[in-house]
């Protein structure tokens, strides 16, 4: 069981990793009371290209930091992603790092 809970941490830390690598353009995602946890991992999954795992576990930042870097990259490729985020309702923004 330690074993588990060990690996899902070390997930969690390399995400957070991952999310500060600098490719110039982010999208940030913000924590909301509208949203389920089902929806923004869905969206993640279908919109930012997410494994499962990748999604939920952002899902968890969001919701326990408030918000959590989902994707970097270029402006061309990020901004119409970060347009369909904003059309599932979700709350996210373009950061240029």
């Amino acid at each position: 069981m330690n074993e588990l809970r060990l690996e899902k941490v070390k997930e969690l830390e390399q995400i957070e990793t991952d999310t500060l690598v600098d490719s110039g353009v982010s999208i940030v995602l913000w924590n909301d009371d509208i949203n389920t946890f089902d929806h923004v991992i869905l969206c993640l999954i279908d919109i930012c290209e997410h494994t499962p795992i990748q999604a939920e576990q952002c899902a968890w930042l969001v919701h326990l930091k408030g918000k959590c870097i989902v994707k970097t990259g270029s402006y061309d490729d990020l901004a119409p992603r970060c347009t369909k985020l904003l059309e599932q309702g979700l709350s996210a923004e373009l950061s240029t790092n």
